[in-house]
């Protein structure tokens, strides 16, 4: 579904990346994984076309996405859920949901009333703007307004960051039914035990290389690996 190989990239004169490699499958939820600073959201950024690739490739069923506006992007099927939220403050939680919103390709698909489903606080705060909602509120809104451009891969940089431990274990949950819908995910989040129950692979980044990668069930048996490359 998505391959990455060999990709590079720079802040200017800085170099991030020196080679990352990551592959995810239909219906695959993969970690990414490391410390602050070490590359993952820099992949986010050239995945999304946000920021240019040095060198490398980025596909994306077979489609090369280098070189494409991030809108075009989106409209390949995938959807971002950026750190920090990113909502629209001065929207209100409909208007928020419904702007970037594209129609369900099929039966099933995301709408608003799924969506209020999911998560009944946003219907309760439909009318409200972005600035009244909670951090929590916020998160659970930028989740929807995400799968409200009905996305094939779904990317998550950091949705549980800062949350009330409650929230937290809702967005979880609501994630553990995403992946149950068969939706495919790539996962950034700090809290590691809480992810490598959700993902079935994962890619560990360090200074900018992938350094280890493995099915959740390898990585659990090798805390020595959390230890050296998410450990404080």
């Amino acid at each position: 579904m998505l391959n990455i190989r060999g990709l590079t990239a720079a802040y200017g004169h800085c170099q991030a990346l020196f080679g990352v490699d990551l592959d995810v499958g239909q219906g695959e939820v993969v970690g990414l994984i490391g410390r602050n600073g070490m590359g993952r959201s820099t992949v986010i950024k050239c995945l999304f076309g946000l920021l240019p690739a040095g060198q490398g490739s980025i596909e994306y069923g077979g489609r090369s996405l280098r070189g494409l506006a991030p809108y075009r992007i989106g409209r390949l099927g995938l959807s971002l859920v950026p750190e920090g939220r990113q909502i629209f403050p001065t929207l209100t939680v409909e208007e928020n949901l419904v702007a970037t919103a594209c129609a369900p390709k099929a039966a099933g698909g995301w709408t608003l009333e799924r969506v209020y489903g999911l998560f009944p606080r946003l219907r309760e705060r439909r009318a409200n703007l972005g600035t009244q909602l909670s951090g929590g509120e916020q998160q659970m809104l930028a989740l929807g307004r995400a799968l409200m451009t009905n996305p094939s891969l779904l990317v998550l940089d950091e949705a549980t960051e800062g949350l009330a431990p409650v929230v937290r274990a809702e967005i979880w949950r609501v994630l553990a039914q995403l992946k149950a819908d068969g939706l495919s995910m790539i996962v950034v989040d700090k809290n590691t035990t809480a992810l490598l129950r959700l993902s079935d692979r994962n890619f560990i980044l360090d200074k900018g290389t992938t350094v280890w990668r493995g099915s959740s069930a390898e990585l659990s048996a090798r805390p020595e690996l959390v230890a050296a490359y998410v450990g404080v």
